[in-house]
This record gives structure tokens, sequence and C-alpha cells, in this order.
């Protein structure tokens, strides 16, 4: 038996943060909800049950948090900053796709969430 096309998920994961374009959104924030696919070859980890062939969800969470605490004008800018620092982070990865919500956006309208989602790959 092979393995392929190997995910790690991480979803529904919660912060708060300070990202927008009106001047408000960078004083009171807003909670953001956040969905990660990070594809890495985890084979050896499976076979072995051994952390250290595999990421860590905790030291992914750390990272994500971190880069979310740099506020941004623009989520497009928040996620490619996270994509860049989880490749550097953590060079098993070879693609990484993440969807990024702001619940309740200020744009007058009845509305739960609004987001951007990307995936990118490592060169």
């Amino acid at each position: 038996m092979k393995q392929s096309e190997m995910y790690i998920h991480l979803n529904g994961l919660k912060i708060y943060a300070f990202h927008g374009v009106l001047p408000q959104e960078n004083k009171v924030g807003a909670e953001f909800t956040l969905n990660l696919r990070l594809k890495t070859d985890f084979s050896r980890a499976s076979q072995t049950d051994d952390l250290n062939y595999t990421l860590n969800y905790a030291e992914v969470f750390q990272v994500v948090k971190e880069e979310m605490q740099v506020p941004s004008r623009l989520l497009e800018h928040v996620v490619q900053r996270i994509a860049e620092r989880l490749f550097r982070d953590f060079p098993t990865l070879t693609e990484v796709k993440i969807a990024l919500f702001k619940q309740n956006p200020p744009m007058g309208a009845d509305c739960r969430e609004t987001g951007v989602e990307s995936t990118y790959t490592k060169n």
C-alpha cells in the first residue's frame, strides 16, 4: 500500500485580530476564523507513530497566531504572510491552502462572514 496526497487540516481556528481598511477595525478588532490544509509527506509518521515525522499542530497554530497579530489592511495580505511563514518554518510542506474569514464585517449588510481563500505551492 502506498500513501499519496497527504494533508493535515486545521479547521475553524478562531483568533481575535486587528485587520481591516476602516480605522475602527484597527482599534476595535474582530474575530477571524481560519481553515488550513497543509500538504506534507507524513507516511513515515503513520508507520512509526512518531511526531518527529509530521507537523505538530500546536506549532502550526502558534505560527498562524503570531502572523495574525500583525495588523494588515487586507486579508489577502494576511494569508500571503501566513503561507510564507509556514513554508519557512516547516520545510516539509509542499502546499498550503488557507481560507480566512472575518466575522460580522462592518459593511452595512447582514453578513455572517467575508473572506479569502488561496492555495500556495512551494517553488
